[in-house]
């Protein structure tokens, strides 16, 4: 029975599901009334027992919020789906795809020089802050699925938080409150002694553990601040992402060009992403918490407190008598970096070598003891460093936390270093799956199935099907800026046909980009069409034709009797 309590609530709401999917407006009406009835159902629940024994009296009242928003919006939208009425085939019909196709084929403005210096600081710094904050695009929108788990990611953040809260507070509140005298016999019988004055004994203990609640609360509020941070950066590096795809920049993301296709493995990371990134981040969550608690005491603890009253100033007295190991070794790496900048490098003619080869020998000798601690200092530093990245960014699935050399453990690279037979072999083999290959196999599969491109393409075939109506304003609306004089009908669709044909080319063949005419005459001012695909340097210069392309293609043959198209 509780293996089946796992799908009550999937089966409860799912007819609601089914009513806005339906696009009827009886299924808007009963969905109307579905979301009035479960949010009726739930307010009267919770108005009628706020308080449960379990957890917390208020737990389920709190933790029901999300789902009341969820019903509440539901009561609303559903009337106005009714009101306006149902709309058929909204998807391909949307001008949101044809807005894609003339945003990617629109010409770039030429780039200044002033474009190409090199930025500022403050420039700099507020380019790295909008890498973190996610701003909407109206060229770009996200697949549903990767909205809605976007969207339960902030559910989970929430309600991970309000757990982590209702599990310590109160028990912390229940600790003050019951604090007496006899808390000083107990201190001394572990040989501790704050005060001969048993009721300032109270009052001091009573103030450490508020500055317990303290240091938690705030451990636990930078852990929500960094989980949603990383996740406005996840949703960031989704439209980047995507955008890679859409263009045939497959290497990126992979590290290796492989065809972008569903498989079994990838149907099984799209089912379980959702729930996987949930679960990830709510552990991420109570890793990130127990950390930086534990960093917030030593910071109130072992150096605040202390400053403030004087005494127990222990690690200021350990590093007042370690000061000469510390004076050392900064002057000695000052040594270092300063001989090897003055005496044992040499400039001439545009090139550097070695000089003065027996005293940087001798050097590296005496130095060697020395260098020994400072290894041991870089040592610690990377452990505390790599550790800290990889807890912050524990609840991302967007990336992967292995190195570089160890990605042979991660099933999204399984195949990159074997060969094309191996490859073959072990395809369909599904190995273990971790966070970064359940994204990247995801994404095979929204790319496969939802290519904006692809969607406009489909659009404009099904309106050419239908007799009269809008067909010609939406392939005259998909051809805008790049004819201005348009022919009769059949040369029109020849020339469509080969201009998709020219599209599909270059995504498959990014190194025939510099054969065509007009791209030679761009090269010079720097200016290229927006969305070629190719990969840019930093200077914005393209790709050279030398380089590995994506599953090099046959190029389409033009249709006969038609002019070729540039």
């Amino acid at each position: 029975m509780k293996i089946i309590a796992i799908f009550y609530y999937p089966l409860l709401y799912y007819p609601l599901l089914v009513c806005g999917t339906l696009q009827l407006k009886a299924g808007y009406v009963f969905g109307t009334l579905l979301s009035f009835t479960h949010f009726g159902v739930l307010v009267w629940q919770k108005f009628d027992c706020p308080k449960t024994p379990e957890i917390y009296k208020y737990y389920a009242l709190l933790a029901s919020l999300p789902q009341l928003a969820c019903l509440a919006y539901l009561c609303v939208q559903f009337p106005v789906l009714f009101i306006k009425g149902p709309k058929a085939d909204e998807d391909l019909d949307s001008s949101y795809y044809n807005n894609y196709v003339k945003s990617l084929l629109k010409r770039k403005s030429l780039s200044t020089s002033s474009d190409l210096d090199k930025p500022s600081l403050a420039k700099r710094i507020l380019e790295v802050a909008k890498g973190y904050i996610y701003t909407p695009e109206k060229v770009f929108r996200f697949p549903l699925k990767l909205a809605v788990s976007s969207f339960i990611t902030g559910v989970a953040i929430y309600q991970a938080a309000l757990l982590l809260v209702v599990l310590v507070v109160p028990t912390l509140h229940i600790v003050r409150a019951g604090i007496d005298e006899n808390i000083a016999f107990l201190l001394l019988g572990f040989g501790i002694v704050l005060s001969d004055d048993r009721m300032e004994v109270v009052r001091i203990v009573t103030f450490y553990t508020w500055l317990l609640e303290v240091c938690y609360l705030c451990a636990m509020t930078l852990s929500c601040l960094v989980s949603i941070f990383m996740l406005m950066r996840s949703m960031v590096l989704h439209r980047s992402n995507l955008r890679g795809l859409y263009k045939g920049d497959v290497y990126s993301i992979y590290k290796s060009q492989k065809t972008i296709r569903p498989s079994k493995v990838g149907v099984v990371c799209w089912m379980g992403l959702t729930g996987y990134q949930a679960a990830i981040v709510c552990l991420g969550m109570a890793i990130q918490t127990l950390v930086f608690f534990i960093c917030f005491l030593f910071l109130v603890f072992l150096i605040i407190i202390p400053v403030f009253h004087g005494r127990n100033i222990v690690v200021f007295e350990v590093a007042g008598k370690a000061w000469p190991v510390w004076v050392t070794l900064l002057l000695v790496t000052a040594l270092q970096h300063l001989t090897a900048k003055f005496l044992f490098i040499k400039n001439e003619a545009g090139t550097r070598d070695l000089k003065n080869r027996e005293s940087l020998f001798l050097l590296t000798y005496l130095l060697f003891v020395v260098n020994i601690v400072v290894g041991l200092v870089v040592a610690i530093w990377r452990m505390v460093i790599t550790a800290l990245f990889n807890i912050i960014h524990l609840g991302r699935v967007d990336i992967s936390l292995l190195h570089r050399t160890a990605e042979f453990y991660d099933p999204g690279k399984v195949a990159q270093g074997l060969g094309n037979e191996a490859r073959e072999a072990f395809a369909d083999v599904p190995p273990p799956l971790p966070a970064y290959s359940y994204y990247a196999s995801f994404l095979k599969v929204e790319v496969s199935q939802s290519h904006p491109v692809l969607k406009a393409f489909c659009g404009l075939l099904l309106d050419a099907m239908v007799e009269g109506g809008r067909a010609g304003q939406k392939i005259r609306d998909a051809e805008e800026g790049i004819q201005e004089n348009r022919p009769g009908k059949a040369t029109s669709s020849r020339r469509i046909c080969a201009r998709w044909q020219l599209l599909y080319t270059l995504v498959k063949n990014p190194s025939l980009l510099g054969s065509r005419k007009h791209f030679q005459t761009l090269q010079s001012s720097g200016s290229v069409l927006n969305g070629t695909p190719n990969r840019t340097t930093k200077k914005g210069s393209v790709r050279e034709a030398g380089e590995p392309a994506a599953e090099p293609v046959q190029a389409p043959e033009t249709p006969a009797g038609q002019e070729k198209t540039e």
